[in-house]
């Protein structure tokens, strides 16, 4: 019996496993909780508070990352620390970069210098355009790597795209009075945002993530608010505000909360995508709206 049993389980195909998956920011990280649903839990690399831009993985990260059967990220444009992992990896398992992927909406920065991502703006999860587009991506490398599941990856995407969908008009209605209101943000890292959803972006703090503003660019800035051209200006998580305050004071223009364009400071997991998201339409409204 025990022989007959052997000769049967080596006649059968093996089964496919679930593939262990690892994420690089929490919006990614949300989309892909979304797709595996009940099958597994993706690995969330960027600690929560966090520079997403200038991140050291530990050892058992890079283990992770080194067992991972799939890596979902946005890409080297804005995590450089993890293209340098995926490279020491080898050919070990399969990566989906979305910002490269076929039908991302991509947008180029306005202004390159200080920029440490090229030309192309990475932040491209903030347009939920890309993430309905993501998650069936997502699920579609999956069933490729887990065929046995298929079905459920593809039901499970489909699922999240109707809560995003419905998320993306409620923030809609939230932001439409506000279409003209000249805002002024941390650095620029809003603009697949403020473009979607049709705002207005009078103009950054800093030109991107790795320039401190010089005496000139503060000056320019701050000549602008003079006018009283600006509604908000607004600081941003993981930077001191005291820059923003220095632009403000005298201006008329209103502080308001602190942006967290990555949701370094929300809890991980599935429902972050759409927390970030509202939450961003949330701090903006309440500003512009007083």
């Amino acid at each position: 019996m025990r022989h007959l049993l052997a000769m049967i389980l080596a006649a059968s195909p093996a089964l496919a496993e679930v593939p262990q998956v690892v994420t690089d920011i929490p919006p990614v990280h949300a989309l892909v909780a979304q797709v595996m649903g009940d099958l597994g839990a993706p690995v969330l690399l960027l600690e929560r508070g966090a520079d997403e831009h200038d991140f050291q993985l530990r050892p058992s990260q890079m283990g992770a990352v080194a067992e991972a059967g799939l890596v979902v990220w946005i890409g080297p444009e804005l995590t450089p620390w993890l293209a340098d992992a995926l490279q020491a990896r080898g050919e070990g398992g399969a990566s989906l970069p979305l910002l490269a992927a076929e039908g991302t909406r991509r947008r180029s920065f306005v202004d390159d210098d200080g920029h440490d991502h090229g030309g192309t703006d990475p932040h491209a999860w903030l347009d939920p355009g890309n993430a309905t587009l993501w998650l069936n991506l997502i699920a579609a490398e999956l069933s490729r790597l887990d065929p046995a599941n298929a079905a459920t990856y593809a039901a499970n995407a489909r699922a999240a795209q109707g809560r995003v969908e419905a998320m993306d008009g409620q923030v809609a209605a939230l932001l439409a009075p506000f279409a003209k209101a000249p805002v002024v943000t941390f650095h620029d890292a809003y603009g697949y945002f403020f473009a979607h959803y049709g705002l207005s972006l009078a103009d950054t703090v800093a030109l991107g993530d790795a320039a401190a503003p010089g005496a000139a660019r503060l000056s320019e800035l701050r000549a602008t608010m003079e006018t009283g051209a600006v509604l908000c200006i607004f600081p941003e998580v993981q930077h001191d505000p005291a820059l923003v305050e220095q632009m403000a004071e005298g201006t008329g223009a209103r502080i308001g909360g602190a942006l967290d364009p990555v949701g370094a400071m929300l809890e991980p997991g599935p429902d972050a995508y759409a927390a970030l998201i509202t939450g961003t339409a949330q701090v903006l409204a309440d500003c512009l709206a007083d």
